[in-house]
Protein backbone atom coordinates (compact mmCIF):
# COMPACT_ATOMS: atom_id res chain seq x y z
CA UNK A 1 0.00 0.00 0.00
CA UNK A 2 0.71 3.44 -0.58
CA UNK A 3 0.90 5.91 2.00
CA UNK A 4 -0.51 9.57 0.77
CA UNK A 5 -1.45 11.25 3.97
CA UNK A 6 1.19 13.99 3.25
CA UNK A 7 -0.97 16.71 1.46
CA UNK A 8 1.68 18.50 -0.32
CA UNK A 9 0.96 22.25 -1.78
CA UNK A 10 2.53 22.23 -5.52
CA UNK A 11 3.35 25.74 -6.96
CA UNK A 12 3.86 26.20 -10.88
CA UNK A 13 3.80 29.10 -12.91
CA UNK A 14 -0.01 28.93 -13.94
CA UNK A 15 -1.58 27.10 -10.74
CA UNK A 16 -1.35 25.76 -7.67
CA UNK A 17 -2.35 22.51 -5.75
CA UNK A 18 -3.17 22.27 -2.76
CA UNK A 19 -5.69 20.78 -0.20
CA UNK A 20 -9.16 21.63 -0.14
CA UNK A 21 -10.71 24.59 1.96
CA UNK A 22 -14.24 26.16 2.83
CA UNK A 23 -13.79 28.77 0.51
CA UNK A 24 -13.84 26.11 -2.43
CA UNK A 25 -16.99 25.69 -1.90
CA UNK A 26 -18.81 27.93 -4.05
CA UNK A 27 -16.36 27.01 -7.37
CA UNK A 28 -16.37 23.18 -6.61
CA UNK A 29 -20.47 23.48 -7.03
CA UNK A 30 -20.09 25.47 -10.07
CA UNK A 31 -17.47 22.67 -11.09
CA UNK A 32 -19.60 19.66 -10.90
CA UNK A 33 -22.54 21.22 -11.91
CA UNK A 34 -21.13 22.13 -15.36
CA UNK A 35 -22.82 20.39 -18.38
CA UNK A 36 -18.93 19.72 -20.41
CA UNK A 37 -17.81 18.23 -16.49
CA UNK A 38 -20.90 16.08 -16.29
CA UNK A 39 -20.62 14.62 -20.20
CA UNK A 40 -17.06 13.78 -20.16
CA UNK A 41 -16.60 12.71 -17.35
CA UNK A 42 -20.03 10.15 -17.39
CA UNK A 43 -21.80 11.43 -14.84
CA UNK A 44 -25.90 11.42 -14.29
CA UNK A 45 -27.33 14.74 -16.44
CA UNK A 46 -29.58 14.40 -13.68
CA UNK A 47 -27.51 14.79 -10.63
CA UNK A 48 -29.04 17.25 -8.49
CA UNK A 49 -26.27 19.26 -6.78
CA UNK A 50 -28.54 20.96 -4.25
CA UNK A 51 -30.22 17.62 -3.38
CA UNK A 52 -26.46 16.16 -2.27
CA UNK A 53 -24.87 19.34 -1.48
CA UNK A 54 -24.11 18.58 2.76
CA UNK A 55 -22.98 15.22 1.23
CA UNK A 56 -20.71 16.19 -1.16
CA UNK A 57 -19.21 19.21 0.65
CA UNK A 58 -18.46 16.73 3.90
CA UNK A 59 -16.64 14.78 1.34
CA UNK A 60 -14.69 17.31 -0.04
CA UNK A 61 -13.91 18.33 3.92
CA UNK A 62 -12.19 14.48 4.37
CA UNK A 63 -10.14 14.60 1.68
CA UNK A 64 -6.87 15.93 3.68
CA UNK A 65 -7.42 13.01 6.37
CA UNK A 66 -7.35 9.94 3.44
CA UNK A 67 -3.83 7.96 3.15
CA UNK A 68 -5.24 5.90 0.39
CA UNK A 69 -5.67 8.59 -2.08
CA UNK A 70 -4.26 12.08 -2.83
CA UNK A 71 -6.83 14.62 -3.84
CA UNK A 72 -5.78 18.27 -4.53
CA UNK A 73 -7.99 21.41 -5.31
CA UNK A 74 -6.59 22.96 -8.48
CA UNK A 75 -5.87 26.73 -8.10
CA UNK A 76 -5.65 29.33 -11.03
CA UNK A 77 -3.55 31.96 -9.71
CA UNK A 78 -4.43 34.22 -12.29
CA UNK A 79 -7.40 34.47 -10.61
CA UNK A 80 -6.98 33.06 -7.16
CA UNK A 81 -9.56 30.36 -7.19
CA UNK A 82 -10.15 26.49 -7.33
CA UNK A 83 -11.11 25.73 -10.88
CA UNK A 84 -10.74 22.35 -10.79
CA UNK A 85 -9.29 19.09 -8.78
CA UNK A 86 -6.37 16.12 -9.58
CA UNK A 87 -7.02 12.71 -8.14
CA UNK A 88 -4.75 10.08 -7.31
CA UNK A 89 -6.71 6.89 -6.24
CA UNK A 90 -7.49 3.41 -6.53
CA UNK A 91 -4.37 1.58 -5.58
CA UNK A 92 -4.01 -1.55 -7.71
CA UNK A 93 -1.64 -3.86 -5.48
CA UNK A 94 -1.00 -5.94 -8.53
CA UNK A 95 0.11 -3.80 -10.67
CA UNK A 96 1.50 -1.41 -7.98
CA UNK A 97 -0.35 1.12 -9.64
CA UNK A 98 -2.70 4.09 -9.47
CA UNK A 99 -5.20 5.96 -11.01
CA UNK A 100 -5.19 9.29 -11.82
CA UNK A 101 -7.99 11.29 -12.89
CA UNK A 102 -8.43 15.53 -13.04
CA UNK A 103 -12.16 17.63 -13.48
CA UNK A 104 -11.68 21.40 -14.83
CA UNK A 105 -14.32 23.49 -14.58
CA UNK A 106 -15.22 26.45 -16.50
CA UNK A 107 -12.86 28.62 -15.18
CA UNK A 108 -9.94 26.72 -15.69
CA UNK A 109 -10.35 25.68 -19.30
CA UNK A 110 -8.09 26.01 -22.77
CA UNK A 111 -5.20 27.96 -20.68
CA UNK A 112 -2.85 25.17 -19.85
CA UNK A 113 -3.84 24.89 -16.81
CA UNK A 114 -4.47 21.23 -17.00
CA UNK A 115 -1.22 20.35 -18.26
CA UNK A 116 0.46 21.97 -15.79
CA UNK A 117 -1.30 20.56 -13.72
CA UNK A 118 -1.40 16.89 -14.09
CA UNK A 119 2.33 17.22 -14.65
CA UNK A 120 3.27 18.93 -11.08
CA UNK A 121 1.01 15.84 -9.49
CA UNK A 122 2.57 13.29 -11.45
CA UNK A 123 5.84 14.03 -10.59
CA UNK A 124 5.02 14.54 -7.05
CA UNK A 125 3.66 10.79 -7.31
CA UNK A 126 6.19 9.25 -9.13
CA UNK A 127 8.90 11.50 -7.11
CA UNK A 128 7.35 10.69 -3.14
CA UNK A 129 6.31 7.02 -3.78
CA UNK A 130 7.26 3.77 -5.15
CA UNK A 131 4.64 3.38 -7.71
CA UNK A 132 5.35 1.35 -11.09
CA UNK A 133 2.65 3.46 -13.08
CA UNK A 134 -0.75 5.93 -13.54
CA UNK A 135 -3.49 4.66 -15.54
CA UNK A 136 -6.69 6.44 -16.32
CA UNK A 137 -9.75 6.18 -18.39
CA UNK A 138 -10.70 8.83 -21.03
CA UNK A 139 -14.13 8.54 -22.91
CA UNK A 140 -13.94 8.87 -26.64
CA UNK A 141 -15.47 12.07 -26.91
CA UNK A 142 -12.92 13.96 -25.30
CA UNK A 143 -10.21 14.58 -27.21
CA UNK A 144 -9.06 17.65 -25.30
CA UNK A 145 -8.11 15.39 -22.33
CA UNK A 146 -6.91 12.80 -24.72
CA UNK A 147 -4.33 14.79 -26.16
CA UNK A 148 -3.11 16.41 -22.30
CA UNK A 149 -2.79 12.69 -21.43
CA UNK A 150 -0.59 11.97 -24.34
CA UNK A 151 1.63 14.87 -24.70
CA UNK A 152 2.67 14.25 -20.77
CA UNK A 153 3.39 10.24 -21.44
CA UNK A 154 0.66 8.75 -20.86
CA UNK A 155 -0.24 5.68 -24.04
CA UNK A 156 -3.43 3.53 -24.75
CA UNK A 157 -3.52 0.70 -22.94
CA UNK A 158 -6.84 -0.89 -24.51
CA UNK A 159 -10.40 0.43 -25.30
CA UNK A 160 -13.43 -0.83 -22.77
CA UNK A 161 -16.04 -0.49 -26.33
CA UNK A 162 -19.56 1.07 -25.30
CA UNK A 163 -18.70 1.41 -21.80
CA UNK A 164 -21.06 4.21 -20.90
CA UNK A 165 -24.26 5.48 -22.72
CA UNK A 166 -24.52 9.57 -23.41
CA UNK A 167 -27.77 10.88 -25.15
CA UNK A 168 -28.49 7.71 -26.53
CA UNK A 169 -25.07 6.99 -28.44
CA UNK A 170 -22.64 4.26 -26.51
CA UNK A 171 -19.12 5.77 -25.65
CA UNK A 172 -16.16 3.90 -25.68
CA UNK A 173 -13.55 4.19 -22.63
CA UNK A 174 -10.25 4.45 -23.79
CA UNK A 175 -7.49 3.29 -21.23
CA UNK A 176 -4.16 4.75 -20.78
CA UNK A 177 -1.14 4.05 -18.57
CA UNK A 178 2.43 6.14 -17.98
CA UNK A 179 4.64 4.03 -16.50
CA UNK A 180 7.51 5.56 -13.56
CA UNK A 181 10.40 4.61 -15.93
CA UNK A 182 8.98 6.71 -19.02
CA UNK A 183 8.20 10.03 -17.24
CA UNK A 184 11.35 9.96 -15.16
CA UNK A 185 13.44 9.48 -17.79
CA UNK A 186 11.70 12.28 -19.85
CA UNK A 187 11.90 14.23 -16.80
CA UNK A 188 15.66 13.92 -16.93
CA UNK A 189 16.08 15.40 -20.84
Amino acid sequence: MIDLGHKPVLEGEKVILRPFKEEDFPYIKECLTDYEVLKLTGSDMDFDFEEEAEIILDWYRTRHTQTDRLDLAIVDQSQGILVGEAVINLYDETNHSMNFRILMGPKGRNRGLGTEATQLIIDYVFKNTTLNQLTLSVLDFNPRARHVYEKVGFVKDNIDEKEVEFEGRWIDSINMKLPREKWLSKKEV
